[in-house]
């Protein structure tokens, strides 16, 4: 019966609370590389709105999105809760850029959210970037409650520039802590800018000087 109460409250914390994933590839390196395992904070996206700079799990698809039955769900988040099966669903790691309404594009590596470059360091200078990826992307408009998702391994990621943004209710959490293999312990915080204000509203926008029309 103890064994019992403890799987059901693992699985409860599993489904609610927190869940480790394992990370399958390089397109988060230098932050996370092949064989991490993250502990994902569920309560994140139920508590506030997702952030610039902070790395989440997402799923291949949304909850609304799952035709199957419950008893079927059940079977499958227990097989795989025990190790038994393979999760039914895909998840995927990376970090967010781009947030509803905004307009992002690429041009020479550099990211311009609304016009406006962001400034994303290397991981040697404080950064997360492995390299810049000298390319071209955009402008694309991110919808509204959706969210544009970039590996920091930018020239080997497979990210929202291949899948379009993701619809906020496929975010499953927030990655908050490395916890294998030990000598890679450590917390992973948000990724600040603070040289980056973000878009202007038109109404808080400076002035033009006299005889001169605001650029757009």
């Amino acid at each position: 019966m103890l064994i019992l109460i403890a799987f059901v409250l693992a699985l409860l914390m599993k489904t609610f609370l927190v869940q480790a994933f394992f990370i399958p590839s390089s397109s988060m390196e230098p932050t996370l590389t092949v064989d991490d395992r993250v502990l994902v904070n569920k309560l994140t996206t139920n508590l506030r709105e997702p952030q610039r700079g902070e790395v989440v799990v997402f799923g291949e698809t949304s909850p609304s999105e799952d035709d199957r039955g419950v008893v079927e769900r059940v079977t499958e988040s227990l097989t795989s809760g025990l190790g038994l099966a393979a999760p039914p669903e895909k998840d995927f790691i990376k970090r967010i850029i781009g947030l509803p309404g905004e307009t992002l594009e690429m041009r020479d590596g550099v990211i311009y959210i609304d016009g406006e470059p962001l400034p994303e360091a290397p991981a040697g200078d404080g950064g997360y970037l492995t390299a810049r990826h000298f390319s071209d992307f955009g402008p694309v408009e991110i919808g509204p409650d959706e969210y544009f998702m970039m590996g920091d391994n930018r020239p080997s990621s497979s990210d929202s520039r291949t899948f379009g943004a993701i619809p906020a209710d496929r975010i499953l959490g927030r990655a908050f802590v490395v916890i294998w293999p030990p000598g890679r312990v450590e917390g992973l915080p948000i990724a600040e800018y603070p040289e980056f204000d973000g878009p202007v509203a038109a109404s808080e926008a400076p002035a033009p000087p006299d005889g001169q029309e605001p650029r757009p």
